[in-house]
């Protein structure tokens, strides 16, 4: 029998080392390697002993080709039964593809998978593999979500051997594994969870896979941070990983793409969860708009675009006079440092001083906004709750604010104001470089280029 191996892993990026040492030299962390025992061969591994390792994507290529005669054959996807899951994986399921299902307990992971489960069961193959909870567990929420179950195959199994074995003779489609943190492989000594056990119980899954033309979806766990446990080889072996948001006090989840081979990673999916399970949002603004009929000062509504589409969502802004020395900063759902970017830009270039008064910044609904096009929205919303002067309902607003005080253009301007007049708003601020040649009918576009060009308008 051969003997076991140790290596050192670094639990932030992977890398393997031969001794340990108190900071990977690959990601320049600190104290993140930890000792694991490295086993022989594993499953897939070629039986013509060219070697354990094949290689994530199924099998090497043996010899040199010339790109221009690569296959461009573009493999057909098929629908998971969500219109929004499509969106957000560019399209539809790829077989041989491997996507990666992220988010804290309680998003909704295990639900949005066993729906789309139970749906794509009624026309293809699938195959569930439960490794956290029972059959009759899983049974029992697909009886309370009042899912169809004929057709679904079942399996509760964390042996990666084992399941391999079952996959082999099932052969299925689709091959759903929750969660890939509870797998593991006979031949690696550490405990399932571990960063040697989910980075190599995730590659015999993804070889098998990519050999199979099978569909592997992984449910996996987050960090306190929100990060995906377990090393970060895991994300860049697999194809798509996606990330289920939500808090507990919110019925709404949101589904975005953080890596993508087969599509755009900045799409977004919206669900409601309901007493029936997850359900698709077909149109996020009408949800995120949802404003109360008295106007109050410091609310302002903003276009953002997320992956092919425009999301019209409400910004609030509370600025009350500071006891503190050093007056607070709050924005949920921005970048608190872009925040305190944009206060200076508003003292140096509008004139107006917020340095003794707390700053209170939230994006309704929960969204996460990532670009820069809400800046001058943000600002907007400071000014009306500083001079306590409500904004009208029918405007909206979007773009970005350099430091200069300039009203710079952002991305897909155009599509942004139709989206806007088509919810009933009349008015928009837009940066010059995105004012239409022929605004929408019953839309008056305001187009500016500076910061106090902006405040004028109002």
């Amino acid at each position: 029998m051969a003997k076991a191996k140790s290596a050192f892993v670094c639990t932030e990026c992977g890398a393997d080392y031969s001794k340990w040492q108190g900071q990977c030299s690959n990601c320049r962390e600190w104290n993140t390697l930890s000792e694991v025992r490295v086993g022989g061969a594993r499953p897939g591994a070629p039986a013509n002993g060219s070697g354990a390792r094949g290689g994530y994507a199924g099998a090497l290529s043996r010899e040199v080709v010339d790109l221009s005669g690569v296959d461009l054959t573009e493999v057909p996807r098929f629908s998971s039964t969500f219109e929004e899951f499509d969106r957000v994986l560019g399209g539809g399921l790829v077989p041989g593809s491997a996507v990666l299902l992220g988010g804290h307990p309680g998003a909704g992971k295990s639900t949005l998978l066993l729906q789309t489960a139970c749906r794509l069961a009624q026309s293809k193959r699938v195959l569930y593999v439960t490794g956290e909870e029972s059959l009759s567990q899983v049974a029992m929420r697909a009886h309370r979500l009042q899912l169809p179950t004929q057709g679904l195959k079942m399996l509760a199994e964390t042996s990666i051997e084992t399941l391999l074995a079952v996959a082999e003779r099932e052969r299925p489609e689709v091959l759903i594994i929750d969660s890939i943190q509870t797998m593991h492989l006979e031949d690696i000594g550490s405990a399932p969870g571990g960063v040697a056990q989910v980075r190599e119980s995730a590659a015999a899954l993804t070889r098998f896979a990519k050999q199979s033309n099978t569909v592997l979806m992984l449910v996996g766990h987050v960090t306190k941070d929100g990060t995906l446990a377990g090393p970060k080889v895991l994300e860049h072996m697999i194809d798509a990983s996606l990330l289920l948001e939500g808090g507990s006090d919110s019925r709404f989840r949101t589904l975005r793409g953080q890596k993508n081979r087969f599509g755009a990673i900045n799409e977004l999916g919206v669900f409601a969860m309901v007493e029936l399970g997850l359900k698709e949002v077909k149109n996020p603004s009408a949800i995120f708009l949802s404003r109360s009929e008295e106007l109050a000062s410091g609310s302002l509504v903003m276009v953002v675009w997320e992956g092919t589409r425009p999301i019209l969502v409400e910004v609030q802004a509370l600025l009350d006079e500071s006891a503190l020395g050093n007056p607070r900063r709050v924005a949920v759902g921005l970048d608190h440092n872009r925040l305190a970017m944009l206060l200076a830009v508003l003292h140096k270039h509008g004139g107006l001083f917020t340095g003794d008064q707390d700053v209170f910044l939230n994006v309704v609904g929960g969204v996460k906004v990532l670009e820069t096009s809400a800046d001058l929205a943000v600002l907007l919303a400071v000014v009306s709750s500083l001079q306590n002067r409500p904004l009208p309902r029918e405007l909206v607003v979007f773009g970005e604010v350099g430091l200069s005080g300039e009203i710079r253009p952002v991305p897909s301007g155009q599509e942004r104001i139709i989206e806007a007049a088509k919810h009933g708003f009349t008015r928009a601020i837009v940066p010059r470089g995105n004012a239409p040649k022929k605004a929408p009918a019953g839309m008056q576009v305001v187009a500016v280029d500076k910061l106090a060009e902006a405040l004028e308008a109002l």
